[in-house]
């Protein structure tokens, strides 16, 4: 939980940091879930839930759609790359899922995917 002058800029670290640290160990290229804001849990539960939408699909809120290239391009300048045998092709999405929460607090969550997710729609 950061404190909410941390701001964009703590976050955007906090998951640069994250993923440097996960290295090659989750079989990127990765899809990473972000969930900011409301209670840690509901956060935890958000970036989970975030790794649901669609690869290459837009937030529909515009400020987090920026945020979420941002995270995007700072994950690929790792040079993780696939396997963790390095390249430019890190991570292949961020998605974040952001909440309201007390302003005294902002819990952030982070969750990755390894590249081999597969998800599927079907009508009943």
């Amino acid at each position: 939980v950061f404190p909410p002058a941390a701001g964009k800029d703590g976050i955007v670290e906090y998951v640069k940091e994250v993923i440097s640290d996960a290295g090659g160990n989750p079989c990127p290229p990765i899809t990473v879930g972000v969930g900011i804001g409301g209670t840690f849990e509901k956060a935890a539960i958000s970036s989970k839930h975030a790794l649901f939408r669609d690869i290459g699909s837009k937030n529909p809120d515009p400020e987090m759609d920026e945020m979420e290239q941002r995270i995007l391009t700072e994950i690929n300048k790792l040079g993780i790359g696939a396997m963790g045998m390095g390249g430019t092709k890190t991570a292949l999405a961020v998605h974040i899922e952001a909440n309201p929460c007390h302003i005294a607090s902002l819990p952030v969550s982070v969750n990755v995917q390894c590249h081999s997710s597969r998800h599927t729609h079907i009508t009943i």
